[in-house]
């Protein structure tokens, strides 16, 4: 990466959730800032701002990153999905999204960006994801509403969907 200057702005161009995306900032920005400030992408949580509680997890080239701790420059010509990408279409939500819904796996809704996003990048990496290692994927992020029981629900059917399986709780119609 090149030298910045650090008294005046830059742009930085990435693929922002499948599509060129170009946002001007400061050399000192942080990616929540540029993706919910310059960019309106909010569904990208600030909670923390230490990297602890995980409700800015993103992927970044396919691996799942802390957006505030995360410089906007640093993800030049990179690709990052928010989860405002998960949605195959608008209107429309994507399989652990649905699953979500279905199993009440979200409160408040807070932390729910950041662990879609980790549960997302896990499960493309490994489909055949056990409960224990799905536990262990969420166990990055604090949720003080569901207890996390239904979340781990959600994701095991989810990962069951993504591979082609039947689920007992799933309607015919998903």
């Amino acid at each position: 990466m090149p030298r910045l200057d650090a008294t005046r702005r830059h742009e930085v161009a990435f693929t922002l959730n499948g599509a060129p995306a170009r946002v001007e900032v400061e050399p000192r920005t942080l990616l929540t800032d540029a993706l919910r400030h310059g960019l309106g992408m909010t569904g990208t949580h600030v909670g923390c701002e230490h990297g602890v509680c995980g409700a800015c997890t993103i992927t970044i080239d396919g691996l799942p990153a802390r957006a505030c701790l995360t410089l906007a420059v640093a993800v030049e010509g990179s690709d990052v999905r928010t989860v405002e990408g998960l949605a195959p279409e608008p209107g429309r939500l994507g399989v652990l999204q649905a699953a979500f819904r279905r199993h009440h796996a979200l409160q408040c809704g807070f932390c729910t960006a950041g662990i879609l996003m980790s549960l997302d990048a896990y499960l493309r990496h490994r489909p055949h994801a056990t409960q224990g290692e799905l536990t262990e994927v969420i166990g990055g992020h604090l949720c003080r509403c569901t207890g996390y029981a239904p979340i781990i629900a959600a994701a095991v059917e989810a990962a069951a969907l993504l591979r082609g399986e039947p689920t007992e709780e799933t309607p015919s119609d998903a």
